[in-house]
């Protein structure tokens, strides 16, 4: 098995490409170890000491270190725990799939929501996915979109720019009822 590597926006953040399909549909997001109870992958990445976070995409696999470890000295280590999992043919998520996605929505504001959404499936989430991360519909309030960032994009420090110069210039160009874009935490 070749796993090639990717960098990210992300200094922190390191895209692995297994060549063979990580989930069949969504993403998941595991910003902890503690969160990763779902995902033999995620926790056998978690083994490797310096990891902060694993995301899940379609065909590959985010990892965020602590800024004090140096990529050099863990890399190998996520390598190899990467193509173990996939080796020794467990699942890489165990009981439902992914709960990653958008949060749901009705009421007076759902028509606009539903732009909000088709929007971000068709033009934003392929191109974060590209950099190793996921933006995902949080809520809608008063003209404020709220987006929750996952795997390279959380704690990129060209989020911010991302959001503002990128997506809330493209919701507020076809969607008059957005003001503004505003990113969620956990």
């Amino acid at each position: 098995m070749f796993i090639q590597t990717e960098s990210t926006p992300n200094p922190a953040t390191l895209k692995f490409l297994p060549g063979q399909t990580v989930l069949d549909a969504g993403t998941a997001d595991f910003p902890s170890s503690e969160t990763a109870d779902k995902s033999p992958l995620a926790a056998r990445v978690f083994g490797v000491e310096g990891v902060t976070g694993v995301f899940l995409g379609n065909d590959f696999v985010t990892v965020t270190k602590q800024d004090a470890v140096e990529w050099d000295h863990v890399k190998p280590a996520i390598l190899g725990a990467i193509m173990e999992h996939f080796q020794s043919g467990q699942p890489v998520m165990t009981g439902d799939g992914p709960e990653s996605g958008h949060a749901a929505s009705e009421g007076e504001d759902s028509e606009v929501i539903d732009q909000i959404k088709q929007l971000l499936d068709t033009r934003v989430r392929p191109a974060v996915a590209q950099d190793g991360g996921d933006i995902t519909f949080h809520g809608f309030e008063r003209g404020v979109v709220y987006l929750h960032m996952q795997g390279a994009c959380a704690g990129c420090p060209s989020s911010t720019i991302t959001l503002k110069m990128g997506i809330e210039n493209l919701l507020r160009h076809y969607i008059p009822e957005v003001t503004e874009v505003r990113p969620v935490g956990v």
